[in-house]
């Protein structure tokens, strides 16, 4: 089985990126890149140029789901032979087959999504679930990464890229559009709040905290979220008319 890399190279600094980089040193030094110069460096990270990072052994890209596309081809051909990939993006099934198309054919690839954030790992890593979808892969290095990721204390499970999307577009997709639409109704703390009522709060919290940009994403990105709107849409309907029945 490969050995842990010497370093591990963090493309994208933001909000989730820089929480991940903190966590990843506790793997091997992290060296950090950001094409936003106003982002923070984080606490232990080594802040470098594109070019440094892209002869990283590991490169975690930490961008938008948008964003995807655009980085891979630009980093294509300036990652190191034999290097190993990774993606974070909260759907599969495109990002996959982006990386496998647009990275060559001499680099590793292995998608990945951590589902957890600074929000939802804020009182700790143990049992929050890491999901791997091997894309282009050696077995060794895919068993080492399934180490690493456990010995944190993360809840690893393999799955493929269409299996994720469709039980993320409810697990999370639904999480995330509920909390976009609890948030509009401007709901706020009251003294005579329920356990569940407090739970709704929480809800918008874990959610709410993220980007638009990644909410759409998730939303726009993943090709069962649009089924599980319409569920949702019938469920509220089929409540009103029981509601509004004599």
């Amino acid at each position: 089985m490969p050995g842990i890399p010497r370093e591990i190279g963090v493309y994208g600094l933001g909000r989730f990126g820089s929480f991940y980089a903190r966590l990843l040193g506790r793997v091997a030094p992290v060296l950090g890149y950001s094409r936003n110069p106003d982002r923070p460096t984080p606490e232990g990270v080594r802040r470098v140029g594109e070019e440094r990072l892209l002869r990283c052994p590991v490169v975690i890209l930490c961008v938008a789901i948008s964003a995807l596309p655009e980085v891979l081809a630009r980093i294509a051909p300036k990652l190191a032979p034999d290097s190993l990939v990774m993606d974070t993006c909260s759907v599969k099934e495109r990002p996959a087959s982006w990386m496998k198309s647009l990275l060559p054919s001499t680099v590793q690839v292995l998608a990945t999504h951590p589902m957890f954030g600074p929000d939802s790992a804020g009182a700790g890593l143990e049992g929050l679930p890491l999901i791997l979808c091997p894309v282009r892969i050696e077995e060794g290095e895919l068993e080492l990464w399934h180490a690493v990721f456990a010995g944190l204390g993360l809840a690893v499970r393999r799955m493929s890229p269409e299996e994720h999307d469709r039980e993320a577009a409810v697990t999370q997709g639904l999480t995330h559009l509920v909390g976009r639409v609890l948030a509009e109704m401007d709901l706020r703390e009251s003294a005579i709040g329920s356990v569940g009522y407090r739970k709704l709060l929480e809800i918008i919290e874990q959610t709410c905290n993220d980007s638009w940009q990644l909410f759409l994403d998730l939303q726009r990105y993943n090709p069962y979220t649009r089924d599980m709107r319409r569920r949702l849409e019938e469920s509220l309907g089929a409540v009103r008319t029981r509601l509004d029945s004599p």
